[in-house]
């Protein structure tokens, strides 16, 4: 039986590590866009303890400045709160255009490995076709040697 060589098994490794690569990419956009996502409720979490605490400054004591402060650092929050949020958002982008590019790698891989299945396939039917031709001529030169014998 002859070898399997798949004629474009390059274009299938290159598809393959182009993958891989892009998988790393969506890996770190995915890493980057939590990090991103975790500071932002860390602000919140910080937003939401000030209030607390100028809610127990009110209730407790009237210490005018200290209200004064906890207002402006809960202003403070709001904003870099925003900014965080658009921080989020571009990487939220960031991590979809990656994931596009690695829904298309992974469709382009598994095409190439259906193409090379389908030519195994291919290479297979050649094969039974060879040796049944073959077996076919064994059997006709058997055949034709015994009638020569007889005659």
């Amino acid at each position: 039986m002859a070898r399997f060589v798949y004629s474009m098994q390059t274009v299938l490794n290159v598809k393959k590590k182009t993958e891989d690569q892009v998988k790393m990419e969506f890996a770190q956009a995915q890493m980057k866009l939590n990090a991103e996502v975790d500071k932002l409720n860390e602000l919140r979490g910080r937003k939401v303890s000030y209030i607390q605490y100028g809610v127990e400054l009110r209730q407790t004591r009237l210490d005018v400045q200290e209200i004064a402060d906890t207002n402006y650092a809960v202003a403070q929050m709001d904003v870099l709160i925003k900014n965080q949020e658009r921080v989020v958002q571009f990487y939220r982008m960031e991590f979809e255009k990656v994931r596009a590019r690695l829904r298309i790698a992974v469709q382009e891989r598994k095409m190439q490995e259906r193409l090379r299945e389908k030519a195994f396939e291919e290479f297979l039917e050649e094969e039974k076709k060879a040796e049944f031709k073959e077996m076919d001529q064994r059997t006709s030169f058997t055949y034709g040697q015994r009638i020569n014998e007889q005659e």
